[in-house]
């Protein structure tokens, strides 16, 4: 694949703008970046621990419930 340029850049930002709009962009990139940490996180094996801890937030907020 070859390197991509300043001018190739740009070129692909106007087409995302054009698509998303400049209101969408802040959720798109934030979106993103969400996809990115749990797909490295899973490659990690930190699911079973994130597993876990939700397990125990769930216990505290049924404790606290009753």
């Amino acid at each position: 694949m070859p390197n991509l340029g300043a001018t190739e850049l740009l070129i692909v930002l106007v087409i995302v703008i054009l698509i998303f709009g400049v209101g969408k962009l802040p959720q798109l990139g934030r979106g993103l970046g969400q996809s990115i940490r749990e797909f490295r996180s899973s490659l990690a094996g930190d699911e079973a621990k994130e597993e876990e801890e939700e397990e125990a937030e769930e216990e505290k907020q049924e404790e606290s419930a009753e």
